[in-house]
């Protein structure tokens, strides 16, 4: 019996932050209410509040689910060695393609959190841990800069309807990163 009530659960959070995600798409964020919600998922708004205080913490649950995805995906690669290097990009562009809605209402619509910072902490702590250099200050820089560079890349790429494969965003993200300016001879 808890096992139904389990899956009613996951089927009703999942509805739910479908339906957030696709008004997100529609209009701004600060204008979407919790009847809003709940009228697109076909939930009554008492099930909405058995699950959710407000729309902002189901959009930070939708959130957090995402960070905890990249971490583990992340974590995954040995960043040292570029072939690792593109392969985990790959990897990463492949789960923000499957996820592009998603990704265009977090990047893209002014929610008010904070998770475009958070996704560039991630990817900054992740490098400076494999930073092989001895300044600290100098690491953060680049890590900051490489980082940003690499997120409004996929930002864009995102809007052009990612015309390019993963696999050579990837490739062109390393490229960008490791040869800069150099890259374009």
């Amino acid at each position: 019996m808890s096992d139904k009530l389990d899956r009613r659960k996951k089927y009703t959070r999942m509805v739910l932050k479908d339906s957030l995600i696709q008004l997100m798409n529609e209009k701004t964020f600060s204008s979407i209410t919790v009847k809003e919600v709940c009228s697109r998922a076909d939930i009554n708004r008492s099930t909405f509040y058995t699950h959710f205080t407000d729309v902002l913490d189901l959009l930070y649950s939708i959130e957090a689910e995402i960070i905890e995805e990249m971490n583990k995906s992340l974590n995954a690669f040995n960043f040292a060695k570029e072939e690792e290097s593109i392969q985990m990009t790959e990897k990463l562009l492949e789960y923000i393609k499957e996820r592009k809605e998603i990704f265009e209402a977090l990047l893209e619509n002014n929610t008010g959190t904070s998770f475009e910072k958070r996704v560039m902490d991630i990817a900054r702590h992740f490098l400076m841990n494999r930073a092989l250099t001895a300044n600290i200050d100098e690491a953060s820089y680049l890590s900051t800069f490489m980082v940003s560079g690499a997120i409004n890349v996929i930002k864009d790429w995102l809007l052009n309807d990612h015309k390019q494969s993963p696999k050579h965003m990837a490739e062109l993200i390393s490229q960008f990163t490791n040869k800069g300016l150099g890259s374009m001879n």
